[in-house]
């Protein structure tokens, strides 16, 4: 498992080793790139009779004079992998940056980009967590941009998983937004199911190469998993590789539902190998099973349970989260069912000028989009609303403020209504 999470995790290095960046001065000809893609595949691929089937076709058709226009790496490049990701979805074929190369300064010349070294990448992007909060109504959202590698408890990695899993502990849902996430290491996929599963579950993919075979269950699983908490997950056609893997278990563990659309479909997980031209090829090296299903997700990727928009999943398994709370205390159904109803809120449109003014010491004032209530010196409640002179704080839906008529329709009061502090009522100034 060590080897196979390097490996991974070696794909995003491209610009950390010198030794990796070697390239010749000059662009080697299209049918020497193709003959060495070809023997890297023949020699890594974990199939090896597929390996011999997608070399020997790569090599028949340069000899061919297949690729021998392309003359440009970058051109090449893209063919290569158009050429070869319907044999499997990892497959890509690149060039790394020239050693020492500096970071370019212009904003215009794409030309002189260079990666910057995926640690630096990992450290400066919270080791893949994207954001960590507690939505209204005590909803948990991880959302996670890549699957961090780590080998002990006091990587980087783990600690950030860790501090994640903490901060979402006492929620009555857990929505993992992996919407935007390419992958990772198998280590952060094991680790943060063993979040959700029994210490002995069986539910880990297992991995099959040329080596052997190895598991995707952690060697230390997550301390104090939450077995029974809603779990949501979301994903994209964006959502690849590692990210896939991690759904796809928790889908087959019966432990989520998964929100949005079909992943990407990458399931076979390897690392680059890097040929004497200065290219280097994306090899899958192993493949996974699933002991629940029997399969995996190659090719047709991860289907949803709730099939929606990729932009609308957040708010769909938000909604679903809020309405899967059968033991929630009734100060909690309460918050949750406002929230709710806030999420759904249709499109009204009200005259502001009968509420505006001054109500005890607060003020209800006109903004572009709605109106504001503000109390003394505290940050304004942006208002939009529920039904003629009922509105919710749109940043703390859990909030509402009920205007107040008199017998002749005129705005006398407002009441604030918070479903965790009560209800506090607000005389309207004469002007």
């Amino acid at each position: 498992m060590k080897a196979l999470a390097l490996s991974l995790i070696a794909a995003l290095l491209l610009a950390a080793s010198p030794v990796l960046a070697r390239q010749a001065e000059a662009p080697a000809a299209p049918r020497v790139v193709v003959g060495q893609i070809a023997a890297a595949i023949r020699d890594a691929y974990f199939d090896p009779a597929k390996a011999e089937t997608i070399a020997t076709a790569l090599e028949t058709e340069a000899a061919a004079g297949r690729y021998d226009a392309l003359t440009d790496p970058r051109d090449l490049e893209t063919a290569l992998t158009a050429r070869l990701e319907p044999y499997d979805q990892h497959f890509s074929v690149g060039r790394p940056a020239p050693s020492g190369s500096a970071p370019a300064r212009s904003t215009t010349a794409s030309s002189g980009l260079v990666p910057v070294p995926f640690p630096v990448v990992a450290a400066r992007s919270g080791q893949g967590f994207r954001a960590v909060q507690i939505l209204p109504g005590n909803v948990g959202l991880i959302e996670m941009r890549f699957f961090g590698n780590f080998e002990g408890p006091d990587d980087p990695a783990r600690k950030q998983v860790d501090a994640a899993l903490q901060l979402v502990s006492n929620t009555d849902a857990v929505i993992i937004d992996l919407r935007n996430n390419g992958g990772g290491s198998p280590a952060m996929v094991g680790y943060l199911v063993s979040a959700f599963v029994g210490p002995d579950a069986d539910v880990y993919n297992r991995f099959h190469s040329r080596e052997g075979e190895s598991r995707e269950a952690p060697a230390q699983p997550y301390a104090a998993p939450r077995v029974d908490v809603p779990v949501y997950v979301l994903i994209s056609g964006r959502t690849g590789s590692a990210a896939e893997a991690f759904a796809y278990t928790m889908q087959a563990a019966g432990r989520a539902v998964i929100v949005g659309e079909t992943s990407g479909g990458a399931a076979n997980p390897g690392g680059p190998v890097f040929t004497p031209s200065g290219y280097r090829v994306f090899i899958s090296t192993g493949s996974p099973t699933n002991p629940l299903t029997g399969g995996n997700w190659e090719k047709v990727g991860v289907r949803p349970d709730v099939a929606v928009p990729a932009e609308d999943a957040l708010k769909t398994a938000w909604k679903a989260a809020l309405a899967n709370q059968p033991d929630a205390a009734p100060a909690a159904v309460i918050e949750a069912a406002w929230v709710g109803d806030a999420l759904d809120a249709p499109v009204l449109s009200v005259d502001p000028a009968a509420y505006l003014g001054a109500y005890g010491g607060s003020v209800v004032q006109a903004s572009a989009d709605g109106l504001t209530w503000r109390n003394e010196r505290r940050p304004a409640w942006r208002l939009r609303p529920l039904s003629p002179d009922l509105f919710f704080d749109v940043d703390e839906p859990y909030r509402r403020i009920r205007f107040v008529r008199d017998e002749a329709g005129r705005v006398t009061a407002l009441e604030v209504l918070d479903s965790q502090t009560g209800v506090s009522r607000l005389l309207r100034r004469s002007a």
